[in-house]
């Protein structure tokens, strides 16, 4: 038996769980290169949701010559909690054998990628779909991989606001916490309160109580007020995670500083700016399209060449054993990961467990004298 007559002919194409900028440079570049291969690809419409419906389509790269430039997915995503169900895999799995699809790329997070893990998982079914992740969620909250599609793009929205914040912040001498998404991890704001010079930072890798946080913005906004320079301004940055609502973590730092001093106090208003969703949309960043490209590109080779329950991986922030993660010569820079790892090193890493959880706290811990908290 020849190589081209194990290859595959038909792939399908999915993404799923929140969008993220630079999903579909990786839908573009997987079509281009399956094309290359004489592979055809399918894109699935709506994640998992679309996959239960039977709603998959040939993608052609004419299909995909123009959209590397555009946030979001074309695919459409969608949340499918049906799809914890036996029945429901199950039933994917008898949708993409009618449809001859002989493998599938799942571009997504965290609960996407353990979707793609139970699909092919060999005893839970007798027709296991071989399957490949990509990364991507702006949390940069998956383990094993130095970065995922739409973090950058993500960062570089928060400080542009934070930016912008400033100036007003400055010219009226006021201190604003800035809410930033994240979830349960604080990646996003620590790096963009790096990048954008903010004077702290809240995340919820810290473990902070409800009351450690309000002593720790008082006290910065103490020091700035202390300041020789004419601008008192403060740039608070918080992650989603921190559980303590922004609305009433103001109220209670207006209230701490007028009884601080209240005479110097008294016309203090805290303000706040929740960026939500807006950190998600926009053009993806140029390392955005050629990271989802790059992913794409390796995560579409290893799946012809016969790779199964693998996630591609970017220049994995730690030394890997050779079990867990493997080079591959499609990209010098990317990895293949073993999913399953992924998944249980991702759990260590929400919980705060990990060695790069911890690493991450502890770079903040040692800086914490220059106002970062």
């Amino acid at each position: 038996m020849t190589a081209s007559d194990t290859k595959p002919k038909r792939l399908a194409l999915l993404t799923s769980g929140g969008d993220a900028p630079g999903m579909n440079a990786a839908v573009r570049a997987a079509t281009l290169v399956a094309a290359a291969h004489g592979v055809e690809m399918m894109g699935v419409r709506d994640g998992y949701r679309g996959l239960l419906k039977g709603d998959l389509s040939v993608l052609s790269p004419r299909d995909v010559a123009g959209i590397l430039r555009d946030g979001g997915t074309i695919l459409g995503s969608a949340r499918c909690l049906d799809f914890h169900k036996l029945e429901a895999r199950d039933q994917a799995r008898a949708i993409l054998h009618e449809n001859a699809v002989e493998g599938l790329i799942v571009v997504g997070g965290n609960g996407s990628l353990t979707g793609a893990l139970h699909l092919s998982d060999p005893t839970e079914s007798d027709r296991p779909v071989p399957v490949m992740g990509i990364p991507a969620s702006i949390d940069n909250d998956l383990a094993l991989t130095g970065f995922s599609i739409g973090v950058d793009t993500a960062m570089n929205t928060i400080v542009e606001a934070c930016d912008k914040i400033a100036d007003t912040a400055t010219a009226h001498n006021r201190t604003f916490i800035v809410e930033v998404m994240g979830r349960d991890c604080g990646y996003l704001a620590m790096t963009a309160a790096v990048a954008s010079g903010a004077d702290g930072v809240l995340f919820p890798e810290r473990n902070r109580t409800e009351e450690q946080i309000i002593d720790a913005i008082v006290k910065i906004v103490l020091t700035a007020r202390a300041r020789d320079e004419r601008s008192k301004r403060v740039i608070i940055i918080k992650a989603e995670g921190v559980s303590i609502p922004v609305d009433r973590l103001r109220l209670a730092v207006d209230e701490r500083l007028r009884a601080e001093s209240a005479e110097d106090y008294k016309e203090v208003e805290t303000r706040v700016t929740v960026l939500g969703h807006v950190v998600r949309g926009g053009r993806p960043s140029a390392f955005d399209r050629l990271l989802g490209s790059r992913l794409a590109n390796v995560a579409v080779r290893a799946l012809i060449a016969g790779d199964n329950r693998k996630m591609a991986a970017w220049m994995p922030p730690v030394e890997l054993p050779e079990e867990v993660a493997q080079r591959t010569s499609y990209d010098p820079y990317c990895w293949l990961a073993d999913l399953s790892a992924v998944l249980a090193e991702t759990e260590k890493l929400l919980a705060g467990q990990s060695p790069l959880a911890r690493w991450r706290s502890q770079v903040f811990d040692d800086v914490e004298d220059a106002l970062l908290l």
